[in-house]
This record gives C-alpha cells, sequence and structure tokens, in this order.
C-alpha cells in the first residue's frame, strides 16, 4: 500500500489558527509524512521513501501549524511506541506568524507516544522552542573567501595530473549503471568505519533519493576508469547538502574524496548557496578535522528530546544508566 492521495490533510487557514490561540494540541498522521512536505530535500516525498518516513506530527494552535515528518516505532516487549525524524537536517514543515510553541505547553496525549526525537533544519528559527545544540557543521559559504588546506590543494592537483576526474551528474538523470557503482565505494567506506547497520543502504536506496529534482551524484573517476571516490550532494532549506559519499578501498592512499569535496564546492558557488560538510562522528575527531580542511564557517546542529508520557518514560527508563542518550529507555539495561 502507497501513501494515501495527497490533499487529504491540510493546514488550516489563518482565521482557524487565530481561533485556536489558547490551545497547543499534537496529533499522529498516519499519512507517510505528506502533511509535512514541502519543495525541500530533507522533506521531499523522494526522501521520505527512502527513510521509510511513516507519519507525520502535526502541532495546531498558538497562530501556528507545524508538521514534523516521523519514523513511529514499537518499543520492544511493550504496547507503546515512540517516534524519530528521518536522518539529515529535516526539521519540519510550519505555516503560520509568531515564536517557535515551547514543547513543555503542547499536549502530547492525543499522539500516544512516548517520546519524540526530532532533528531541526540548520537555518532559519527552530520550529519549536528548547532545541538543544548538539553540536556544529562545518560550511563552506561561496561569499566568504575561500578557505583550503594547503596540504589538500597540494593533493586534489595531483590527482588531476595523474588522471583522475570528476563528474557532476543531477540526480534524476543518473543511469543506473552510475548509481550502483557508486553504491560498494559507499559501502567499503560504512564498513571501515564500522557504522550501525542503518547506515548500510541498499541500491534502491540511491536510487530513490537521486530522484529528487535538486540533487546530485559526484563521481571521481580513476586513471583506468573505475569509481574511486563519490558523493551524494542536495539542496535543502537554501543550502546545498553534502549527504553520503564514501571512497574505495584500492584508491585511500590518493584520497580522491578531496577531488570530490572540491567539485561540490563549485556546484555550491554555481548554485549561490552555502555548502553544508556536515560533521564528525565525535566533537574533534579525525573526521571532522578533514571537513574544517575545506570550511570557512560553521553552523549549529539542533535536536529536540520531547517526552510525551512521563509516566511511561520513568517506567521504561528504569534500570538504565543515564548517559545522555535519548531516549533513555533505549538504552541496553545494565
Amino acid at each position: 500500500m502507497g501513501p494515501p492521495a495527497r490533499g487529504v490533510h491540510r493546514f488550516p487557514g489563518r482565521a482557524e489558527l487565530i481561533a485556536n490561540r489558547d490551545s497547543l494540541l499534537a496529533e499522529l498522521l498516519a499519512d507517510w509524512g505528506i502533511a509535512a512536505e514541502t519543495d525541500d530535500f530533507f522533506r521531499s516525498r523522494p526522501f521520505y521513501d527512502a527513510e521509510g518516513v511513516t507519519h507525520t506530527l502535526r502541532i495546531e494552535g498558538a497562530g501556528a501549524a507545524i508538521a514534523l515528518p516521523v519514523l513511529v516505532r514499537e518499543i520492544a516487549d511493550t504496547e507503546f511506541s515512540d517516534a524519530i525524524s528521518p536522518y539529515g537536517y529535516p526539521g519540519a514543515a510550519v505555516r503560520g506568524e509568531g515564536a517557535p510553541p515551547d514543547t513543555a505547553e503542547i499536549d502530547w496525549s492525543g499522539t500516544g507516544l512516548v517520546s519524540v526525537f526530532a532533528r531541526e533544519r540548520l537555518v532559519g528559527e527552530p520550529c519549536l522552542a528548547r532545541a538543544i545544540q548538539r553540536s556544529t557543521v562545518q560550511v563552506h559559504d561561496p561569499s566568504r573567501p575561500r578557505s583550503l588546506r594547503s596540504r589538500f590543494g597540494e593533493q586534489i592537483r595531483r590527482n588531476r595530473r595523474l588522471g583522475y576526474r570528476v563528474e557532476v551528474l543531477p540526480g534524476p538523470e543518473t543511469s543506473v549503471e552510475q548509481r550502483t557503482s557508486f553504491h560498494p565505494v559507499y559501502t567499503e567506506t560504512m564498513r571501515r568505519a564500522e557504522a550501525a547497520e542503518r547506515y548500510l543502504f541498499d541500491p534502491e536506496y540511491f536510487g530513490t533519493v537521486l530522484g529528487f529534482e535538486h540533487s546530485w551524484l559526484v563521481l571521481c573517476r580513476s586513471p583506468e576508469g573505475g569509481i574511486a571516490a563519490g558523493g551524494i550532494a542536495a539542496r535543502s532549506d537554501g543550502i546545498l547538502h553534502y549527504y553520503l559519499g564514501g571512497t574505495a578501498e584500492a584508491h585511500l592512499g590518493d584520497s580522491p574524496f578531496k577531488n570530490v569535496v572540491e567539485a561540490m564546492i563549485e556546484l555550491a558557488g554555481e548554485l549561490g548557496v552555502t555548502l553544508n560538510l556536515g560533521g564528525g562522528v565525535r566533537p574533534g575527531d579525525g573526521l571532522e578535522d578533514f571537513k574544517r580542511g575545506f570550511a570557512n564557517g560553521e553552523l549549529p546542529f539542533r535536536t529536540h528530546e520531547i517526552v510525551c508520557d512521563r509516566d511511561a518514560y520513568r517506567r521504561l527508563s528504569e534500570g538504565r544508566e543515564d548517559s545522555g542518550f535519548f531516549p533513555l529507555y533505549r538504552v541496553p539495561a545494565t
């Protein structure tokens, strides 16, 4: 079964919003995220389909209507469920005016959820108050002086002399061969990084996200013509985002992914937008340091940790040591 027909759920008009200024109600719509769609990658149908978005969490009242895409998950061995936003920087589709609603003043009881973990977009005001800054991401702003670590520049130029060449391909125009050739390069990289199973995507995932109109597959070919490195970029909320990427094991010594990043920086310049390079797995790690070698700025990455049912959350979390992970009850019991 696919998503229901578009238009089944609608945002209220301004008169309705004003009439509901005194109440803030949250509801869960089993609509595959349709009510939270916009023209941006992280709130698009291709991205939702790839990520498996199941619901829209809609909040209405106080002069605003907010729609967050979420994946609703069963909590093992219980009758309860919780929700998490898809990967990346989806934030919410927002209608209306006024300050972001305070999560503490929203009635979450109608959702039937124990908790919600939501990721914000990178730019603009948060969709909800009480956002938590978890980290920063590295960005290249084409309106500011370019910053490139000298050693990186030398390696990029050397690779070009050796015969490495980069192709920047609009996502919807990519061939099956181009998409499938990127898959082993990405998968090898995730295996080396010992990434969680959640990041090991099948080829169909790439085909789905590259169906987004403003997406690109950037491939670096070796002197022999094979795929040495590659990455996916997509435009969302006025920013070009580096989304996924990797380097083939056989070409690690030449570091051709630097040529991929250079091509993304040039693409961002052509589009006149900032390039989001992302951050590290942990603040200050090697991945973050690599991205700093291309960046000339930073942006905050913020999330929301919302407890909808405090009694259930407390019961489910008993016996867990608080390590800062949210929700606590998903940390293995000690």
